[in-house]
């Protein structure tokens, strides 16, 4: 609760009060921001063209998409397909020498069978529609998988363990993926990216994909 301001009070304290108290609240502002992004919720930018066409990135940040990653959710709820995640670089990618955190979309959930086939990707032997984020042309493939470990990592069917997530960009054709290199273990997961705050005329919430079952082409 405020304390009560007099006109008395206020005329006993020294000229520079203001000072002190403009440095209280910096400082205020600064252990709460830190907070916020540590726990809550933080900004990132875009820097590469990996999630196109859902976000735009390039390497100069104030030409890219930025957006707000919720860092709370998964604390209390299990990712979802379709989401868009941030994750840390999981032990294949920094044998690679990966250290930044990457943007992709959650494809294939823990005991879920993933095949990529004639361009398209299957979840336990049925086709999964994803035209609602790919560039209507896309095809899925492992070709793009040309450096990391070989074989790619969905050269052939594989099942998906515990706690752990098969992520894609939704650029397939220029994005180094969990095809390439495997899955996301999710303590790697930092949160899920809900809301696009740069560019002004994109300012919204990121939609999610539909919660599909997959179904039959």
């Amino acid at each position: 609760m405020q304390n009560q301001v007099s006109d008395k009070n206020s005329s006993q304290q020294p000229d520079n009060s203001w000072i002190v108290e403009l440095g209280k609240t910096i400082i205020l502002s600064v252990f709460l921001a830190l907070g916020i992004r540590t726990f809550v919720a933080e900004a990132r930018w875009i820097p590469t063209g990996s999630m196109e066409p859902t976000l735009h990135g390039v390497q100069d940040q104030w030409k890219a998409d930025k957006i707000i990653v919720d860092k709370v959710k998964y604390k209390f709820a299990a990712p979802e397909r379709g989401d868009i995640v941030v994750f840390s670089p999981t032990d294949e990618l920094k044998k690679e020498q990966y250290h930044d955190a990457f943007i992709k979309r959650i494809i294939g959930l823990p005991g879920e069978k993933v095949e990529i086939k004639d361009g398209k990707v299957y979840i336990n032997n049925k086709y999964l529609p994803e035209d609602k984020y790919l560039f209507p042309s896309a095809r899925t493939v492992v070709d793009v998988c040309t450096s990391g470990a070989q074989p790619p990592f969905l050269a052939k069917p594989e099942t998906i363990p515990p706690d752990s997530y098969l992520v894609l960009g939704d650029n397939r054709g220029s994005s180094y993926d969990g095809r390439c290199w495997g899955l996301v273990p999710r303590k790697n997961i930092i949160g899920r990216a809900v809301i696009r705050f740069w560019p002004v005329n994109k300012i919204g919430g990121l939609d999610k994909a539909p919660l599909y079952p997959p179904a039959n082409p």
